[in-house]
C-alpha cells in the first residue's frame, strides 16, 4: 500500500518519513533484542522470542532515563510494547550483522513486487551468506482480506510452512484473498488441510496479527511495505540498488 497522500503533498510525506526514521533507530534497538534473544512463548518454546516490556506509549520518543548506579548510567526507552515474534518468521543467521524487519500486507501490490523481484536477490546475496537476517511483521492495512491472509499464513506457520505459504501467496496476486483462495494455496504447499482450517479459527493467531498491526500503527509507519534496516526506516519496494545501498551502510556503518 502506497502512501495515500496526493502528489502535491509528497514532499510533506517525505519529511514525515524522515522524522519516523529517527524514531525507527530507537525501535530497532528494541526489536533486535526481541528478535535475537532466546526465550519462550506459549506455543513454541524452542523458537519464539518473548516480548520486551515497555511503557506501551503510543509514540516512539526516546527519553533517556538514567538509572541510579555507581557505573555509567543505562538509558531506558519508552515506546509501544513489542509483540512476541516467532523465530520461524525469520530468514537468515541469528548472528547476522544486519537485521531487516519487514512490515507487510499480503494484499499490497508493492509488497508482492518486493517478494517476487527484490527479496530473492537479497536472500541469495545477503541472507544465505549470513549478512542479513530478515523478520516478518504483519501490517494488514488493506482490510479484511489482508487480515484473513495474515491469519492463514500464521496457521501455515504451525506446520513450519510460513515462508512457503508467503511465497505462494505473493507469486499470484491477481485473485482475491478469499477462503477458497487461501485453502487452494494451503493445498498447493502441502499443508494438512484439517489442521490448517482448525488453526485458522484459533483466536491466538488473530491476536498475534492484531498485535503486529497495532504495533505498526503506533510506530506511525506510512504504509506497506515498510522496513527497518538496522533501525533506519526504508519505505516501499524501491529499486534493488537502494536496498543494497542501505544494507551496505548498515553493515559497515
Amino acid at each position: 500500500m502506497k502512501d495515500n497522500s496526493p502528489g502535491g503533498t509528497r514532499r510533506g510525506s517525505r519529511s514525515r518519513i524522515l522524522i519516523i526514521a529517527a524514531a525507527g533507530m530507537v525501535v530497532l534497538a528494541v526489536l533486535a533484542v526481541a528478535a535475537l534473544d532466546s526465550g519462550t512463548d506459549a506455543r513454541r518454546s524452542d523458537r519464539a522470542v518473548p516480548a520486551i516490556e515497555s511503557s506501551g506509549a503510543d509514540t516512539v520518543t526516546p527519553r533517556a532515563s538514567p538509572r541510579p548506579s555507581t557505573a555509567s548510567p543505562i538509558p531506558t526507552w519508552e515506546g509501544p510494547a513489542v509483540p512476541p515474534i516467532d523465530e520461524s518468521l525469520a530468514r537468515g543467521s541469528a548472528s547476522a550483522p544486519v537485521t531487516i524487519v519487514e512490515f507487510g500486507d499480503f494484499k499490497c501490490p508493492e509488497c508482492g513486487t518486493f517478494a517476487r523481484r527484490i527479496e530473492p536477490v537479497l536472500r541469495r546475496r545477503y541472507v544465505d551468506t549470513g549478512i542479513v537476517r530478515l523478520f516478518w511483521r504483519d501490517f494488514p492495512a488493506k482490510g479484511r482480506e489482508s487480515e484473513r491472509a495474515a491469519i492463514a499464513a500464521r496457521a501455515a506457520d504451525r506446520q513450519d510452512a510460513f515462508w512457503r505459504f508467503h511465497d505462494a501467496l505473493y507469486a499470484e496476486q491477481s485473485a482475491r484473498l478469499t477462503d477458497d483462495r487461501l485453502r487452494a494455496v494451503a493445498a498447493q504447499v502441502g499443508l494438512d488441510m484439517a489442521r490448517f482450517e482448525a488453526d485458522r479459527r484459533d483466536p491466538e493467531l488473530r491476536r498475534a496479527v492484531e498485535q503486529d498491526f497495532a504495533f505498526a500503527t503506533q510506530l506511525g509507519l506510512p504504509g506497506t511495505p515498510a522496513f527497518l534496516i538496522n533501525g533506519e526506516l526504508f519505505f516501499g519496494a524501491q529499486p534493488l540498488s537502494k536496498f543494497v545501498e542501505a544494507i551496505e551502510k548498515a553493515r559497515h556503518g
